[in-house]
């Protein structure tokens, strides 16, 4: 049946399941298909970047006839063409915006309002780094005003005040005062006092020079029965005061972040466990102070957890994963930058089916203690679920282990493998190195060239472990400074269609020919890094470019061969760039680069990217 056939509604309905750079592309075939494409385009975990440029007005414009409900504005500030960008969202996106992100603006206070009363759906708002906005303590202090943001924020869900240097007591109670649904709240970073009371037994909370935990406690008593999310990352919270917050009766919290809180105590911990059993995702990364009893108090008290950062915990053992059995609802895992952690105990668990958890994503970044031994034996129990595996910096696995991810993970969709410096192409093709010469497999690939030839390796496969090219659904890979990898095996098994962001940087011996390969085997890529290659020539650019249709972030950084003649292919070819970095790329002359941007001006437009993934469940 031809296509153009079809009911539109049939079409659309195809589209969503593809990727959005996908149904980009498929909006090129007909009418038909545009149409359907821009229907399917319509969906509320879309965010659209729109930064605050003239080009932006036009887009704005298209945007509304898709109804987009996220937005993100970037680089407002107080000039005339962020004032026209804000009239214009205020007018065609207003009405329907859902979630609106203004994070790091510097634009005035009577911008804001203009905008937040225009927008009378929003659900979610994201006002981090906007310091200008707090700075004279005004915002919201007219009784008009805070009447119209009352109607406005009636359904507001999520606030994310992060990072705000001037926010004290007062302008908080206007704020949050206007948003009586509010489930979900972030302070992380922000100026908290905890020890110092200025009230001195006084209930009139509402100080213009500081903000204060009393404060927030209050707003935790009167909000306890909705409040479900909160982040106070980066803030000098103390144990004491994490004793208070836990036991705010009628508080039942479903997401907590304490990033770098390095006041907590392992008793802290324990308080909250007992007191908040029914959270769902903890992050406790960079909390320095806790060890082992904390992460046995996390696997006794929230049996409902199913996200756990324990990163950066330099007391944190094996010891501490003895009861992580109890955590049958883990999805996510991340213990990177544990340096005394093995993942042996966790190999326990997950070896014992009616005992492990379902991970869907698992980080042992920088954990150097991890072993090949450890890797195989989780790769083959985690198969049915592990779809994110972040090995970066685990400087003693070796091939084994990238074969074993490669024979008993093919659902992975991001693996990150930077800096694993034993890894080599004997790893990648999936084939066993010669028994006798095991220790020397790079130079004897380099001494018999056809030992990987063609027949060679068409031949190895009916008897070799998986190679790489067996995670088919790879959507992300990080190579970058494995240095022991060359064009031998590039070029054979990264041909991963579905892969979007590829880096191979700090890969000296590759060449031209890893180049090609990539860009013909991978045409969905958006991001390449390929910096210090240093091996790379304008010849492979020239003759790569032509695949890379799709790409938007290029970084080949300290490419010394590379002459003007790479930017004329790419601005040829890549006509979806949105940066390129050639620093220390000393061929390319400043001429060639304002060539380049005449021809393809890299100014910020328009994006749009996926939000609130499974492998982010907390993402104030």
């Amino acid at each position: 049946m031809e296509t153009r056939r079809l009911p539109v509604e049939v079409i659309t309905y195809i589209l969503s399941f593809l990727p959005i750079a996908d149904r980009k592309e498929a909006s090129l075939v007909n009418h038909t298909w545009y149409f359907a494409a821009q229907d399917s385009l319509r969906q509320e975990n879309v965010l659209y970047n729109i930064p605050a440029t003239s080009a932006s007005l036009a887009a704005i414009e298209s945007l509304a006839r898709r109804r987009v409900s996220c937005v993100s504005l970037t680089s407002l500030d107080s000039s005339t063409v962020s004032r026209d960008v804000i009239q214009a969202v205020s007018c065609h996106l207003g009405p329907h915006l859902q979630s609106l992100c203004l994070r790091g603006s510097s634009l005035t206070e009577t911008s804001f309002v203009h905008l937040l009363l225009a927008c009378p759906c929003l659900s979610s708002l994201d006002l981090s780094g906007c310091n200008s906005l707090f700075m004279s303590g005004t915002l919201l202090s007219k009784p008009e005003t805070i009447s119209q943001a009352r109607r406005a924020l009636t359904s507001l869900q999520e606030l994310n005040l992060a990072g705000l240097r001037y926010l004290s007591d007062l302008s908080f109670n206007r704020l949050t005062g206007c948003a009586p649904r509010l489930a979900r709240l972030s302070l992380a970073r922000c100026h908290l006092t905890f020890e110092f009371d200025p009230y001195r037994g006084s209930s009139n909370y509402n100080s213009s020079a500081l903000l204060s935990f009393r404060n927030l406690l209050r707003f935790l008593e009167e909000r306890a029965s909705s409040l479900r999310a909160l982040d106070l990352s980066g803030t000098s919270i103390t144990s004491p005061a994490m004793r208070s917050l836990v036991q705010v009766e009628g508080l039942r919290l479903r997401e907590l972040v304490l990033q770098n809180c390095r006041d907590l105590s392992n008793e802290a911990i324990g308080l909250l466990c007992t007191h908040q059993p029914h959270l769902t995702a903890l992050d406790l990364t960079g909390c320095s102070e806790l060890s082992d009893r904390a992460a046995l108090a996390v696997s006794a008290g929230l049996r409902a957890l199913q996200s756990l950062c324990l990163g950066k915990l330099q007391r944190l053992t094996d010891r501490g994963f003895l009861g992580i059995a109890e955590l049958r609802s883990l999805q996510r895992l991340d213990l990177s930058e544990c340096s005394l952690v093995s993942g042996s105990e966790l190999v326990k668990v997950c070896s014992a089916p009616e005992l492990r958890p379902n991970l869907a994503s698992l980080s042992f970044a920088f954990c150097s203690l991890l072993r090949d031994s450890s890797v195989l034996s989780l790769a083959r129990s985690l198969s049915p679920s592990l779809r994110v595996l972040d090995l970066s910096s685990c400087v003693s696995i070796t091939n084994v282990s990238i074969q074993a991810i490669a024979s008993h993970l093919p659902r992975l969709t991001v693996l990150r493998l930077a800096w694993c410096k034993e890894l080599t192409d004997w790893g990648l093709l999936g084939v066993e190195e010669p028994g006798e010469e095991r220790n020397h497999g790079r130079e004897n690939l380099e001494q018999d060239p056809k030992v990987l030839s063609d027949s060679a390796w068409n031949e190895s496969r009916k008897r070799h472990r998986a190679s790489l090219q067996a995670l088919g659904q790879l959507q992300e890979l990080d190579l970058m400074a494995c240095s022991k990898l060359t064009d031998r095996s590039i070029t054979k098994v990264i041909c991963l269609p579905a892969l979007r962001r590829l880096s191979l940087s700090l890969l000296p011996e590759l060449t031209d020919a890893s180049l090609v390969a990539v860009a013909r085997g991978c045409q969905s890529l958006e991001q390449l890094s390929m910096s210090h290659c240093g091996k790379l020539t304008d010849k492979g650019f020239v003759e790569a470019a032509s695949s890379l249709r799709r790409l938007q972030h290029l970084v080949i950084s300290g490419c010394s061969q590379l002459t003007g003649q790479t930017l004329v292919a790419i601005s040829r070819e890549c006509r979806q760039l949105k940066s390129l970095d050639v620093s220390m790329c000393h061929g390319i002359s400043m001429a060639a680069i304002e060539l380049f941007q005449a021809q393809l001006p890299l100014q910020p437009c328009v994006q749009s990217r996926f939000v609130g993934g499974a492998d982010l469940p907390f993402t104030l």
